[in-house]
């Protein structure tokens, strides 16, 4: 099989048929049209993630299980005659193609229109016409049809629509604001003027533009409606958080003591940001690290970054010694995640503060939890063999020469691991770290916290290589790979500092805010808050960031020059819509504390919540960049900025003034 014919059959069996698809031929048809062909050349790679995907003039093609349940709901034969309004690229035309008899595909945009029929006729579907035109009238020359397939959200049911269906008939069509989720609605006609209804859940699709559905030029205002339209419930709730939060006028005056205290006996506080990009969240979480490691004994940060290269960090701060990396720590896409300001100035007040302490063991280390580091790892691993054995080195050495010539680029070598061009490399990566662990007792009598360096970036290696492989089948395996291996070399690097060690843990929501609690959940993904809550139950302590509006650093696309980009106000059914309209600019939430159980409690109807990574698309905003959350479960404290700014990468007036030995000097 090909390397897309197996992720399709991937997506079919854990995307669909696992979470309860159950029509054979729905799964059969979702199992033969190649989605890759109905998406542009630069998110092919993409085609089977959970998910939905930009397409051309700006619209969306659905997620496949979106797809599978519209035609599950509309109960096809074989015989039947369909219409779809909103063909899209025409992937969801071309899966009713292969139940039904005929398809009659309507797209209002011309450009999406003419690919999509030419797609058509490329592929030899020959019983799916498209064309250009308004959907919500229909396509009387061809009615009545048996199933009516609306793939945009429109303020209610298009009358000619019903007047189009046969009797007998099913139409599937998602109604409710332009700006929210809709309902995905069925309605069945019953007799010539009679109807019947029901939901089939919660959905959101682009807004059905036509004469009977919203008016062209209007969808995707710049900002969403805000204030008036809430409801007197929602407002009630914003004047709940109101009473219940903890102002505070400015990040180095907070009274983050109030925090420390909360946290009490802890032993891991893992700290959030809505976005990998925002300065306030950077400078905050700082903070509150500072007291924890000056108050608490906190003597451990784990970032959401390389191993390798936060093992230069770690060198700085704590005084051991180490080879450099080829490359300044940092340097892969997205450079400013890491190298900004914000980072600085906490890495030399760590550096300063390590200094004025007499017992090693006091000392606070900072370690990278991520595994994307496949280069730079097995470097720093054969380094350090080529010091302590040069044998086994050279033993090493052979091992890795597997992944020639990927090492810098390793996606390249999962993908052809997964076409099956090549074999895999997991063996030579297992060899290698368990010949390493055999010798660990010989090596440690040389440098401890150089093996410990060596040992990580071989689980690094390892790790990696597994992730790079998985990545093609889906993003639930990947995800969880990954959130699993940053939690367990947490646990690697506390059980390296000893009894007693307490530890921060510092990345994004979405993997500090207990998945569980989101419908990541619900999609089998894990993360590091969900892994932390299992093992250490009450004494995990997860603190979130939100904002309303402001700048972000972040790309449009994967290794794409960062932008400031302008966030957009949040999403009216969103946790932040209910901050911001409670009117405190800054604010701490706690969540967790005894007597806000009824706050808790009226804040647990599941809502949107944003998620900015290094990507942000705001033109696409809702669908990229929203998740259902339940907050008072997902986080134990949650930290608000009204307004927010981006965070400030080095340039070279800082680099200037750094010391010739400072780990972030180019």
């Amino acid at each position: 099989m090909t390397d897309f014919n197996q992720q399709r059959e991937k997506m079919v069996q854990q995307q669909l048929a696992e979470r309860g698809i159950r029509d054979e031929r729905v799964l059969d048809a979702m199992r033969s049209v190649p989605r890759e062909r109905f998406v542009p050349k630069n998110y092919r790679d993409m085609s089977y993630r959970d998910g939905p995907l930009p397409i051309e003039a700006g619209q969306t093609i659905s997620q496949p299980y979106i797809v599978a349940v519209m035609a599950e709901a509309l109960e096809l034969d074989e015989s039947d005659r369909i219409l779809e309004v909103g063909a899209g690229s025409g992937y969801a035309a071309a899966v009713l193609g292969r139940i039904g008899a005929e398809v009659y595909a309507i797209e209002y945009h011309d450009e999406l229109a003419r690919l999509a029929q030419q797609r058509m006729e490329t592929l030899g579907y020959d019983n799916v016409e498209v064309r250009q035109g308004d959907g919500t009238r229909g396509w009387p020359s061809q009615a009545p049809f048996d199933a009516i397939l609306v793939s945009a959200g429109g303020p209610d049911v298009p009358p000619t629509l019903l007047e189009q269906l046969a009797v007998g008939g099913r139409m599937v069509i998602p109604v409710g604001d332009r700006t929210r989720s809709q309902e995905l609605l069925r309605v069945r006609k019953v007799d010539e003027h009679e109807y019947q209804q029901d939901s089939l859940g919660r959905v959101q699709f682009v807004p059905l533009v036509g004469s009977e559905g919203w008016q062209a030029g209007e969808p995707d205002q710049p900002e969403p409606p805000r204030g008036p339209k809430f409801s007197i419930k929602r407002q009630r709730l914003s004047e709940r958080v109101a009473e219940a939060c903890e102002p505070f006028d400015d990040i180095e005056t907070a009274n983050v003591e109030r925090i420390v205290e909360r946290i009490g006996d802890s032993r891991v506080v893992l700290i959030g940001e809505a976005s990998h990009g925002t300065s306030e969240f950077y400078r905050m979480r700082a903070r509150i690290t500072r007291a924890l490691i000056e108050q608490a004994g906190f003597n451990v940060v784990g970032i959401e970054a390389d191993w390798p290269d936060t093992s230069m960090l770690d060198r700085w701060v704590r005084g051991w010694d180490g080879q450099r990396l080829d490359n300044p720590p940092f340097s892969r896409f997205p450079q400013w995640m890491w190298r900004n300001r914000e980072m600085l100035a906490f890495v030399d007040w760590l550096a300063e503060h390590n200094r004025g302490l007499d017992d090693p063991e006091r000392k606070t280390s900072i370690h990278g939890l991520d595994l994307y580091s496949l280069y730079n790892s097995i470097h720093t691993v054969l380094e350090y063999l080529d010091r302590v054995d040069p044998a086994a080195a050279d033993r090493a050495r052979q091992r890795y020469a597997c992944f020639s010539p990927w090492e810098k680029e390793p996606a390249t070598y999962g993908r052809a691991t997964v076409s099956g061009e090549r074999e895999d490399c997991e063996d030579e990566v297992v060899a290698t770290l368990r010949d390493l662990l055999a010798r660990r007792l010989e090596y440690r009598t040389a440098d401890g916290e150089a093996l410990f360096d060596t040992e990580q970036n071989a689980r690094v290696v390892q790790s990696a290589e597994r992730y790079y492989r998985v990545m093609y089948y889906g993003s639930r395996e990947s995800w969880n790979l990954r959130d699993r291996h940053m939690f367990s070399t947490l646990q690697s690097v506390m059980q390296h500092r000893g009894e007693g060690t307490r530890a921060v843990v510092w990345a994004h929501n979405s993997h500090v805010g207990d998945a569980s609690a989101t419908e990541m959940g619900m999609r089998g993904e894990t993360n590091i808050g969900a892994l932390a809550r299992k093992e250490w139950g009450d004494d995990a302590y997860l603190i979130g960031f939100g904002t309303d509006r402001g700048t972000v650093a972040a790309a449009s696309n994967w290794d794409e020059p960062m932008q400031v980009k302008k966030v957009r106000p949040s999403h009216t059914d969103s946790y932040e819509q209910v901050c911001h309209q409670a009117e405190v600019p800054k604010f701490t939430l706690p969540l967790r504390r005894d007597g806000s159980e009824d706050l808790r409690h009226e804040l647990s109807t599941p809502r949107l919540e944003r998620a900015i990574g290094v990507i942000y698309r705001p033109e696409t905003e809702r669908i990229s960049h929203y998740f259902e959350s339940v907050l008072p479960k997902q986080f134990d404290e949650y930290i608000w900025f009204d307004e927010s700014s981006a965070v400030r990468p080095l340039e070279a007036s800082d680099n200037d003034a750094l010391e010739d030995v400072h780990p972030l000097k180019t």
